[in-house]
């Protein structure tokens, strides 16, 4: 990989051409909506976006196409400094402080903590390892900011990252309900966007409160581009994690090799292949080993490894088709063709499978014990896969 260019701040923006102008053209009818969800798949730019609105909203002279990006305001809001544009995400839970008051001043710590190293490295993979929330002290946190107002008078705009994490830990309701408070009536010239990949998660009382956009992925030529002349990763890398990554930079750095070492996201895409030849052996001990082979906690983290399963799932469902083009693990694509052809395959068993694994993902987010739910989904692939039930 070669040196990318230095950034400090915000990486340039990419697509979602049409949603932009659309968004563009409202703010300057004074009809942008005050409460927005963004949501698609993970990494494909929903955070990146929601700061385009944000430069939009306090740019002194916008355009037809957008923010004009000279201005002080625009500047500093490339730069993540604008004292108006207040961005919230989910954090670690502290540990303990003995008092409310001072976990809430530990949760503002580390938000500004992660903001600053999310301007020193802009681009980075939209992999998690480590158990995260958006806690309700960070809830109380933005309530307070909110209520002084903008400082100068002006226009502010609040972005709350991963909002569906409100809703997968412990005192859930509470957080929901405290940022609910926020949304039923937002202050004068205040905007706030949500961003979610999954917003089914979210509360009906949250959604019906939020005007919705959905944002599709990158192309693949885009996601290449960006690779090789943002990251400075080789072309040749670019373009399989290009193929690889469904639409998401996110995804596709978490794809590019780090130090001669597979990356994260590659990790991850390899053990969902292991989970699905697993999962299509006839000898159920192969299943329940692989599934203990994991800790018995920790099963919030197992999102990237059910996004990773589900993409093989189809690209069996191609190779069973004959649609050997439409297969995107191209690595794998004589061993997913050989499956197809030499098993006794139901033939629409991988779109049911796809369903077991997204019943897995909605348990994940209770937080189950990872080795009895991936026992049960292995042996529900298995029963949907090689069953004909015609």
């Amino acid at each position: 990989m070669t040196s990318p260019p230095t950034l400090s701040g915000l990486p340039p923006i990419h697509g979602h051409e049409e949603l932009r102008r659309a968004l563009a053209l409202a703010h300057a009818r004074d009809r942008l909506p005050r409460v927005l969800l963004l949501h698609g798949r993970p990494g494909i730019g929903k955070q990146r976006m929601a700061h385009w609105i944000g430069q939009l909203v306090v740019c002194v002279e916008p355009r037809l196409e957008g923010p004009c990006g000279e201005c002080r305001e625009c500047r500093l809001a490339l730069r993540v400094e604008h004292p108006e544009l207040h961005w919230y995400m989910p954090l670690p839970r502290p540990k303990s402080r003995g008092s409310r008051e001072r976990e809430d001043e530990a949760l503002e710590e580390a938000r500004i903590e992660w903001i600053e190293e999310a301007r020193r490295t802009p681009f980075r993979p939209s992999h998690q390892t480590e158990l995260r929330g958006l806690q309700i002290g960070t809830i109380r946190n933005l309530r307070k900011r909110v209520g002084k107002g903008a400082g100068t008078g002006g226009r502010q705009l609040y972005l709350v990252a991963d909002a569906e994490e409100l809703v997968a830990q412990e005192a859930s309701q509470e957080a929901a309900n405290a940022l609910l408070k926020t949304l039923e009536e937002p202050p004068a010239n205040t905007w706030i966007v949500l961003t979610s990949s999954e917003p089914g998660r979210l509360l009906d009382t949250i959604r019906s409160r939020t005007t919705p956009l959905h944002l599709t992925g990158l192309s693949e030529a885009v996601l290449r581009r960006m690779l090789e002349e943002e990251v400075g990763a080789e072309a040749s890398e670019a373009a399989r994690a290009a193929r690889l990554a469904g639409g998401s930079i996110g995804r596709a750095l978490g794809l590019l090799p780090s130090g001669g070492e597979p990356g994260p996201l590659e990790v991850v895409r390899q053990d969902a292949f292991h989970l699905l030849r697993a999962a299509l052996q006839e000898s159920p001990g192969a299943r329940f080993a692989k599934a203990m082979s994991y800790p018995a906690s920790g099963a919030r983290t197992l999102t990237e490894l059910f996004s990773a399963l589900e993409v093989w799932l189809r690209d069996l469902g191609a190779a069973g088709a004959a649609s050997g083009s439409a297969i995107l693990n191209q690595d794998a694509a004589p061993w997913l063709t050989r499956q197809a052809e030499e098993l006794p395959l139901d033939p629409s068993g991988p779109s049911r499978a796809l369903g077991c694994v997204q019943e897995a993902r909605e348990q994940a987010a209770g937080n189950v014990n990872p080795q009895l739910l991936l026992t049960g989904l292995l042996t529900a692939m298995h029963r949907e896969l090689r069953h004909d039930r015609s």
